[in-house]
């Protein structure tokens, strides 16, 4: 299984797009998800996801 990767499709850390990239979807879409289950779990588990993930997730390797 291929790890995770932050994305260089990326809005604020690349989570969300190294998500979508990682399962083949678009980014967009994985990024409404996440918009929606933060606020549907009154945003705090969502947001402290984002930010463990941010840190853990490596750097997209580059491209040269």
């Amino acid at each position: 299984m291929a790890a995770l990767k932050k994305s260089r499709n990326k809005m604020i850390a690349g989570v969300c797009g190294g998500i979508a990239e990682w399962l083949g979807w678009d980014p967009t879409i994985v990024r409404i998800g996440f918009v929606l289950i933060s606020i549907f779990s009154i945003a705090f588990p969502g947001i402290l996801v984002y930010i463990i993930l941010w840190v853990v997730m490596p750097a997209p390797e580059s491209e040269e």
